[in-house]
């Protein structure tokens, strides 16, 4: 899916928790999650840290968005 959403031109940004997943279906930009229960929050930490968690996955993924790749590229 993500392969076709980028070839129709629109760019994309894998959130996942496997990394290695997503290099195998191709996906171009990757952004690392948390983990497999909570990919992008973790429910141990308070509510105002698990906010700037979210917050920093989410800008991270818009910084992947707007940045030109050629290749696979992993955004850690």
């Amino acid at each position: 899916m993500v392969k076709e959403i980028e070839r129709a031109g629109l760019p994309i940004v894998h959130v996942c928790t496997i990394v290695p997943i997503s290099l195998t279906v191709g996906a171009n930009r990757i952004v690392p999650a948390v983990a497999i229960p909570h990919p992008l929050g973790n429910p141990e930490l308070s509510k105002k840290d698990e906010k700037a968690l979210r917050r920093r996955l989410v800008l991270k993924a818009l910084k992947a968005l707007q940045t030109p790749v050629d290749d696979q590229t992993v955004f850690e």
